[in-house]
């Protein structure tokens, strides 16, 4: 890791505050720089990078990292608070303009592949909760998805247009124009 990034943090995690098992992380989209990275430790990290292990519990750090000079920790943090839809803390951070496009410019994943959005135009990410906006007939499992069904922790399947998630109990492909992000 760059002594830079290091020093910037002072040697510690800039989310949590960890000493231990210290990576650089670019923040999405990045040039490479420094200025566009964070210094980050492994427990962090995986919450980062893996909608389904974030933990509202050991994310109690933002309610300190939002609060960075950095502009690349405060990205990550108003990210992680709107993943966590913890509308109190995200109504206290202010975000420079050019900042907060940076931190709402998350539209691609790891791959640089497309996520899909919502009927509103939301992106959607791994993990979230979103609710059904017209009946949809599924095919081949004999049942109607009616409008206003709430469907959790939603799983991304390399297709911009599509989802899936379980609605009674069956695991089933969603067309994301049909959705609305909750």
């Amino acid at each position: 890791m760059d002594e830079k990034l290091l020093n910037r943090a002072n040697h510690k995690c800039e989310l949590c505050g960890s000493t231990e098992n210290l990576s650089a992380m670019e923040v999405a989209p990045s040039d490479g720089s420094i200025d566009q990275s964070i210094c980050i430790c492994d427990v962090c990290r995986e919450q980062v990078e893996d909608n389904s292990k974030l933990d509202s519990n050991n994310m109690h750090c933002l309610s300190d990292s939002m609060w960075s000079e950095v502009p690349a920790v405060q990205v990550v943090s108003y990210r992680l608070l709107k993943k966590l839809n913890n509308q109190e803390l995200l109504d206290m951070l202010y975000l420079e303009d050019d900042v907060k496009t940076w931190a709402e410019n998350e539209a691609e994943g790891p791959e640089g592949q497309e996520l899909p959005k919502d009927s509103n135009g939301t992106v959607l990410n791994q993990g979230d909760s979103v609710t059904i906006i017209k009946d949809l007939e599924v095919k081949g499992a004999n049942f109607t998805a009616k409008r206003g069904t709430l469907v959790k922790g939603i799983a991304l399947n390399g297709n911009p247009e599509q989802v899936e998630g379980k609605v009674n109990g069956t695991r089933i492909v969603l067309l994301s124009c049909f959705l609305k992000k909750v």
